[in-house]
């Protein structure tokens, strides 16, 4: 069908036009309902007051070395440190002259009382196997995996790569590489062969710890075949390949490289001491998931990682000794390193893990498992929220969620329709909310609520965590001003900021603290409303100029979802003569409505209704899903493609589920 070109607006009506979208797109961030913490939440957390929670922040950056200096002391150190915090930016030194070991400070401290024979692990693989392994039992599992890696002549300073399902091996590889002074590089399970072999050659490691394979929805994903294939040429420096059996399927097994979990483990016994490293020492390179070009290998180190991990789940999630804590991230991203192995059990919290998907074999799964285990903590993704309520109400109700006590949020913003159904329908109106901003570069949370304390809004991350000195500021480095959208930059360092990018210290340089001097900026644009709280709108290239006014994809996304038919949106742009961007929505539905060129145009109206006429979409696409992550991270990178009918390029192997893109790409809109 053929469009007739729109023509072109007048200078002083295109003028009008834009200050009242202007005007207009603010009204998304005016979120007037506020809930304050349980009188009886209060009570019981370690942050109890705003007063409280500013009195602390003012500390910790104005008198950082006091602040995290006392912090710190509830680590085990081998040797004290002498320094808190040498700043020449952009490299960071914290507690220097320090030593200490993760593993140790995970593990062995707890061991004293009666954390021995408390749950460290639980987890429940997808074919509905159960292991609980105590703090004891986790501690002999590491030594022992951590004398099989010495045995492979493993040493201090090797990188060693990681590519595991969701299973207790994958912790235990992890924190028996910290044990011995090794760094790890965990790569996500979903990653193909071409991508850990990038991983491989830019890491330099000469040992790879993966299984025969891993379930997903009913299917077996074959993880050592990605590995065989990513070594075939023999042009990498891998020496070594730990099998472990998980699925039992035959593989192939090279003679004088891979070697089988278990029989290693004949080997050994579980005696292995804790070896001290200084602070400063790298613990983990973890690879961004760029789509393209070289990629990103971010390094943090051992004791500013650690403390930040400890801290954040102590203040954040505020986790006591009979807590059960379920991340749901996979351990392949940086969630899964923070928030389900280290920062848990340095706090010596009871950590839940899943090896499986949130709907298989039905759409209540996650329900179950915390109705089983009797979950009190529970952290996952907007992007699984949304699933859940396009899944509909019925599938809660068959289950008793009442052990909740803490309900948070994690990966990309929540819109406040997905947030208030988190609240009511999981949360039973009773659970307060912790929406998290943070990165993989950061290393822990960044702007967050502190449950004890902090008034929340629906949407917003609310205010910064100790040591965090945020800011929004223009290109200039000027603050701006209330609800007007700039770039988030945080001014000082921070004990888990990342040290840099594995191999290449001018990427680093430029990649973070190039736009502002002494500043760090990665990327992403925020808001903050009249109260403090920041309103993340996500990356600034997700960022649309429309007619010359600048519109965030996620406040559309925001407008689409608070419609009653929409289960989930994504919006990206495309090139257009006139207005500079178009404005493509990607819409899924809920189960019942039909998608048609009547609820479309509903859609654009509702969607000018709310922000304006400046974010009216160009066109709404329908999708019976959109292409995520196995993460469950919406790939816009693809929906750009898409929308600008090009081919589709780049990494797909992270894709959930392939089909989706070929059904999207035959789709041609509602137009």
């Amino acid at each position: 069908m053929s469009k007739k070109k729109a023509a072109k607006p007048a200078p002083k009506k295109a003028a009008k036009a834009a200050k009242a979208a202007s005007s207009n797109n603010k009204s998304l961030l005016v979120e007037n309902r506020v809930f304050k913490p349980s009188a009886e939440f209060s009570k019981k957390a370690r942050i109890s007051s705003m007063a409280q929670y500013k009195k602390m922040h003012e500390e910790s950056l104005k008198h950082p070395d006091k602040f995290f200096g006392r912090e710190a002391k509830e680590l085990n150190w081998s040797k004290p440190f002498t320094k808190v915090l040498d700043w020449k930016c952009p490299n960071a030194k914290w507690f220097v002259g320090g030593k200490l070991n993760v593993s140790e400070n995970c593990l062995d401290r707890h061991l004293e009382g009666p954390r021995k024979t408390k749950a460290a692990l639980i987890w429940e693989g997808e074919p509905g196997e159960k292991r609980v392994l105590t703090y004891q039992q986790l501690h002999r599992e590491v030594c022992r995996f951590a004398n099989v890696l010495k045995r492979n002549k493993v040493k201090k300073g090797d990188r060693v790569i990681i590519y595991m399902p969701m299973i207790p091996e994958a912790a235990i590889a992890m924190l028996a590489c910290t044990r011995i002074g090794a760094m790890h590089s965990v790569i996500f399970g979903g990653f193909s062969a071409e991508s850990i072999k990038d991983r491989v050659l830019d890491c330099g490691a000469k040992i790879i710890v993966t299984a025969d394979g891993g379930y997903r929805r009913g299917a077996v994903v074959p993880l050592k075949k990605n590995v065989d294939d990513a070594l075939k040429g023999g042009d990498t420096p891998v020496e070594t390949v730990i099998v472990h059996r998980r699925t039992g399927q035959d593989v192939h097994i090279e003679e004088g490289r891979d070697v089988w979990w278990h029989r290693e483990l004949e080997y050994v016994d579980a005696n292995c001491a804790a070896v001290a490293m200084d602070s400063e020492s790298p613990l983990f390179i973890l690879y961004t998931s760029g789509s393209t070009g070289k990629p990103k290998g971010i390094l943090h180190t051992t004791g500013g990682y650690l403390l930040h991990a400890q801290m954040t789940c102590k203040y954040v999630f505020d986790l006591r000794d009979d807590d059960v804590y379920w991340c749901t991230a996979d351990i392949g991203w940086v969630t899964g390193h923070t928030y389900m192995v280290y920062g848990p059990l340095a706090l010596g919290a009871t950590s839940l893990m899943f090896e499986g998907a949130p709907n298989w074999p039905e759409n209540d799964r996650f329900w179950k498992i915390i109705e089983e285990y009797a979950v009190t903590v529970f952290y996952t993704a907007p992007t699984a929220i949304r699933s859940f309520m396009k899944w509909g109400d019925e599938w809660l109700k068959k289950h008793d969620l009442s052990s909740l006590r803490l309900l948070g949020t994690v990966g990309e913003p929540i819109n406040p329709e997905a947030w208030m159904w988190y609240h009511n329908k999981v949360g039973g109106g009773k659970c307060p909310i912790v929406d998290t901003w943070w990165q993989t570069e950061t290393g822990g949370h960044m702007l967050t609520p502190l449950p004890g304390a902090t008034p929340t809004k629906p949407g917003t991350a609310t205010l910064p965590f100790f040591g965090v000195d945020a800011a929004i500021v223009d290109d200039l480095g000027k603050e701006v001003g209330v609800n007007e959208q700039g770039k988030l930059v945080i001014r000082k360092p921070w004990p888990s900021m990342l040290r840099g990018i594995w191999g290449d210290k001018k990427r680093y340089q430029d990649a973070y603290w190039s736009d502002f001097k002494g500043w760090y900026f990665a990327g992403d644009g925020a808001r903050r409303d009249k109260d403090g709280n920041f309103w993340i709108i996500g990356r600034i290239d997700d960022v649309l100029n429309v007619a010359g006014h600048r519109l965030g994809t996620a406040e559309v996304e925001s407008a689409l979802i608070s419609h009653p038919s929409v289960a989930e949106s994504a919006v990206v742009g495309r090139p257009d003569e006139m207005k500079g961007q178009g404005v493509v929505c990607f819409v899924t539905v809920k189960e019942g409505i039909t998608a048609n060129r009547e609820l479309a145009d509903e859609l654009k109206k509702h969607v000018r209704k709310v922000i304006g006429p400046v974010a009216t979409p160009d066109e709404i696409r329908f999708a019976a899903a959109l292409p995520k992550t196995r993460s469950g991270k919406i790939m816009r990178r693809l929906l750009k493609q898409i929308a600008a009918g090009e081919l589709i390029k780049g990494d797909t192997t992270t894709l959930e589920d392939i089909n989706v893109i070929a059904q999207l790409a035959a789709s041609s809109g509602e137009d």
